[in-house]
């Protein structure tokens, strides 16, 4: 749930906010570059990304947690965005998918989803005037059964690279795959109700 503090500080802010989104990904900093003129993408280097043990939301939240926590003072931004994203396995709940090594990884990834649902978890933790918040949801994916030649198209297209599960549902898996519960953002990357969040503070400059 949103921290009812931070809401008290959305109409002092607005689109010209400074905004540091402690990430490398594509599909995150697309999300938020249409909301903010002054956005740095920027992620951490040689972070331990290990998730500690429990379900898959308290996997996705401790990771998000470990971003948060290498932030440090002074930073001299507005505002910091962190968030992770991780898949729950079709098979095991309790089992997360992340990122593909290596495109054998990344078939397997591919395969172990190919005509089924999944979750889609994100964490994302906003830190606004000082104060964390975070957030945590999942949505629900569904591919189509992908034969194999589409499975050696995914794969040598290189789209799984950086992509929980192995996919971008914004890219070629777009045309494969559909989003049955939940919103997009946070198969993107970003925690649905963050970028509620994000969208007001945006917009909070001409409140």
């Amino acid at each position: 749930m949103q921290n009812p503090k931070t809401s008290l500080h959305v109409v002092e802010l607005g689109s010209f906010v400074k905004v540091w989104l402690a990430s490398q990904s594509e599909r995150r900093a697309a999300l938020l570059q249409p909301l903010f003129t002054s956005l740095e993408c920027k992620g951490f280097v040689g972070l331990d990304e290990t998730p500690l043990p429990g379900t898959v939301d308290q996997q996705v939240l401790s990771i998000c947690h470990k971003k948060a926590a290498a932030v440090k003072d002074g930073h001299g931004y507005d505002m910091v965005v962190v968030s992770d994203t991780l898949l729950a396995d079709p098979d095991d709940m309790e089992h997360t998918l992340g990122k593909p090594s290596d495109s054998v990884e990344a078939a397997m990834m591919l395969h172990r989803l190919s005509g089924r649902r999944h979750q889609v978890w994100s964490a994302t933790g906003i830190q606004l005037m000082g104060k964390w918040s975070f957030f945590v949801e999942h949505s629900i994916v569904e591919f189509e059964d992908l034969s194999d030649e589409r499975l050696v198209e995914l794969v040598l297209n290189e789209s799984w690279k950086g992509k929980a599960g192995g996919y971008d549902l914004a890219g070629p898996m777009g045309s494969h795959a559909s989003l049955i519960e939940g919103d997009e953002s946070t198969v993107l990357g970003i925690a649905g109700e963050a970028m509620e969040l994000l969208h007001t503070i945006s917009k909070s400059n001409s409140l």
